[in-house]
Formats: C-alpha cells, sequence, structure tokens
C-alpha cells in the first residue's frame, strides 16, 4: 500500500507528518528549500547558542500544528472541507516564504519591502507554476476566504505561526519561560459564526501563552545583545551598499551583490515579478557571512571594523531606557568616539545609533482572541473579569556604541 505521509522527526514535536501531493511538493520547492539557510531567530545565537534553527524547522512545526487544529475543530463539528484543509495547510506551510537572510534583522536594509508581501508574491508564482493549486490558500492567506477562522489560523493573535515559534524558540534557546501548552490551547480553540474562539475553560492556558510572549520578547528577541548585533549588522550592510553607490562596490556574492548594487522597492517587484524573485530566492544566510567574513580586510576603516566586530563577537554596548535620551548625552558620546583613535576616522555619525523597540503580549489594534463562555455568549478576551494580561505596548528606546569609549 502507497504511503500517504511523508515522517519527519522533529525535536520539539516527535514525528510529524507532511502530506504527499501538493504540500510535499511545495517542501521540495528550491523556494522553500532555501528557509534551511535562514535563521529563525537571526543573530540570537551571540547570547543563547543553541539558537541556531531555521524559518524550515519553523514552517514544518507550524503545518503541524495546523493540521492537529484542523482535526480538533473538525472533531467538535466544525465543516471543514478537504480543499479547506489543504489551503490552510499550504498557508501556514508558506506563510513566512518571504523571509530574507537573517529574517527581520535585515528586512529594511537590503529591500523596501516586508517579508508578508513578498510570501504572498512567491505563493502566487508558485501558483503560476502549480496550475492554480494554491488559489484557494491564497485566499486563506490574505484573509479574502468567506470562512474567517481559517485565515485566523494562520495569522491572529493566537494562530500556528505564535504557537510554534514560541515553543520551537524557547526549546532552542533553552529559555523555560517560552513554554506554552500549545496542545491544549488547539484543543480548546472552536468556531462560532464562522470566527475562532476559545472556550471558556482554556483562558487560563492563553494567559499562559500572552506572558510567555511577552517574556521571550524582552528575554529573547529584544536582549540587548542581540539587538545590539543585529543594529552592528544592518549598519555594515548600510556602509557596503553606501560603498556601492559612490562606485566602489565591495566584494560580494552574486546574489547579494545585486542588492547592495540596485535599490528594490515593492513597485519593482510587481514590474519584474518573476525575475526578482529568483534574486532573492538566492540569497540567504550564507551569503551575508561570506560577505561579512571577507569584509575583514576590506580598505574601508568602517566596514573593515564594523565586520570584524560581528564575526568575532566584539559587539556595541546597548542601553535601553524607558525615556528618549538626553541629547547632550548622545553628543557627549559621539564627541568620545570622534576622539577615541582606536576607531575609524570620521565614523562619529554612524556608530551611536538611537531607535526604539516595542513589545506587546496583547494588543487591541489586531482583531481580538474571542471567549465562547459557558453561557454560550461570545465576548473579547479583554473584557473577562479576571484577565489578567494588560492590553497595551511596552516601548523602550535604545542607544547604541561601541564598548571602547568610556564616558
Amino acid at each position: 500500500m502507497e504511503k500517504k505521509t511523508k515522517i519527519l522527526n522533529d525535536p520539539v514535536y516527535g514525528f510529524v507528518g507532511i502530506p504527499y501531493g501538493i504540500l510535499f511538493d511545495l517542501v521540495e520547492h528550491p523556494y522553500f528549500q532555501r528557509l534551511r539557510n535562514i535563521k529563525q531567530v537571526s543573530l540570537t545565537h551571540y547570547v543563547y547558542p543553541g539558537a541556531l534553527h531555521t524559518r524550515f524547522h519553523h514552517a514544518i512545526g507550524a503545518l503541524h500544528l495546523m493540521q492537529q487544529a484542523v482535526d480538533s475543530l473538525r472533531a467538535k463539528g466544525v465543516a471543514i472541507s478537504e480543499q479547506e484543509a489543504e489551503a490552510v495547510m499550504i498557508a501556514i506551510l508558506l506563510h513566512d516564504i518571504g523571509h530574507g537572510p537573517f529574517s527581520h534583522t535585515l528586512e529594511h536594509t537590503l529591500i523596501g519591502v516586508n517579508h508578508e508581501t513578498l510570501s504572498l508574491l512567491f505563493m502566487q508564482r508558485l501558483n503560476d507554476e502549480f496550475q492554480g493549486k494554491l488559489s484557494l490558500a491564497i485566499e486563506v492567506f490574505t484573509g479574502r476566504y468567506p470562512k474567517p477562522f481559517l485565515h485566523q489560523l494562520v495569522s491572529g493573535q493566537l494562530d500556528m505561526d505564535r504557537l510554534d515559534y514560541l515553543n520551537r524558540d524557547s526549546y532552542f534557546t533553552g529559555v523555560a519561560e517560552g513554554v506554552i501548552g500549545y496542545d491544549r490551547i488547539i484543543k480548546m480553540l472552536n468556531v462560532v459564526e464562522g470566527r475562532l474562539v476559545v472556550e471558556q475553560k482554556g483562558i487560563y492556558s492563553v494567559e499562559r501563552f500572552l506572558t510567555s510572549r511577552r517574556i521571550m520578547y524582552w528575554q529573547v528577541y529584544l536582549h540587548k545583545t542581540v539587538v545590539a548585533a543585529e543594529q552592528m549588522l544592518r549598519l555594515t550592510l548600510q556602509r557596503a551598499r553606501k560603498l556601492s553607490e559612490m562606485g566602489q562596490p565591495p566584494w560580494a556574492p552574486p546574489a547579494l551583490e545585486y542588492f547592495l548594487i540596485h535599490r528594490v522597492g515593492s513597485e519593482d517587484f510587481l514590474s519584474s515579478r518573476n525575475q526578482l524573485l529568483d534574486c532573492f530566492a538566492a540569497l540567504d544566510d550564507t551569503d551575508i557571512s561570506a560577505a561579512v567574513k571577507t569584509w575583514q580586510h576590506h580598505p574601508d576603516a568602517l566596514l573593515s571594523y564594523l565586520s570584524y566586530g560581528l564575526v568575532n563577537r566584539r559587539l556595541f554596548r546597548l542601553e535601553f531606557s524607558n525615556d528618549p535620551f538626553d541629547p547632550a548625552y548622545v553628543d557627549e558620546l559621539r564627541e568620545a568616539i570622534r576622539t577615541d583613535t582606536r576607531l575609524p576616522r570620521d565614523a562619529a555619525a554612524h556608530l551611536v545609533i538611537q531607535g526604539q523597540e516595542t513589545n506587546s503580549a496583547y494588543t487591541l489594534t489586531k482583531e481580538e482572541i474571542m471567549v465562547w463562555t459557558k453561557y454560550g455568549e461570545v465576548v473579547p478576551m479583554s473584557t473577562i473579569s479576571d484577565f489578567a494580561i494588560a492590553p497595551r505596548s511596552y516601548t523602550k528606546f535604545f542607544l547604541c556604541y561601541p564598548k571602547e569609549i568610556a564616558v
């Protein structure tokens, strides 16, 4: 008898299955295989050495959770046809296919297009290649399909994407606070009037999920050393692009060289979709790593200084503050850089980086998690009397600069 499923051994969930057919064919496609070379959490391994898992791992894990969610909802009498089940699984499998090197870190440095837009462009391109078999998945992915709960399973405040990345990132970083009861949450999902709801007896598991998400952001994703490394990488690429624009392009692998020389935006992808997607699909973490390793020896002092720091983990200092930094303090740092002979000359304007990071475990600006009470009512989670998560955003300002200086 012919096997219906390809079995993989996932370190987080154990044995997971990929159904043969369109889903397996998509996993085998070069566009998807490139995700093996894109780290899920960028430069987080500078702080948590085990965090070397990839977007490939995450996509397979999210597909596994989606299979569980579909089975659980069907067991409760929710009507999901075979075509709809396949579509929502394709949508979650490909939801991150538009990520570039080091995931979010370089999203607005190399190209002016976000990964969600690129994921949709890749799905449309694959739909052409697979003769329309992704049409329903694209409707689900974009929220145009008349069963909203399917889109909510892919993209919402309690979607399979978030359930997997919190669980997976917690596993590979070793940060136990991120562990969530994903299996119980999935079992507590239901559908009322076409929309996804959580049964009331599952709200404490959802609270744990939201708390874990907030902790993981400050402890892992926005850890000050991780943010410093990511800012250095952005600055390195910006300097390489500046040199390219000055007619002095540094050596780079062909896939990276194209995006250093050409400024590419949304309109370019729309007018030359296939050509640019192929260029982008050829680009992954290995291209950036090879370039940065080589640039350590570049004659441009700023590019070589930044590249050496990244390769050898000589990272910038980063300060977080609840309030904007005093301009006088920033000027003092720039002056210290200007007079420090160990740092590249004329680099003071570049080597002090200011910005801010925002973390919201639960927000009212996106469609709320809805709770199906034991009395048959559907109410927003924020209105539950014992809901302990404050639905607000927390913003911290940061200042990033070389550790060599002392002020």
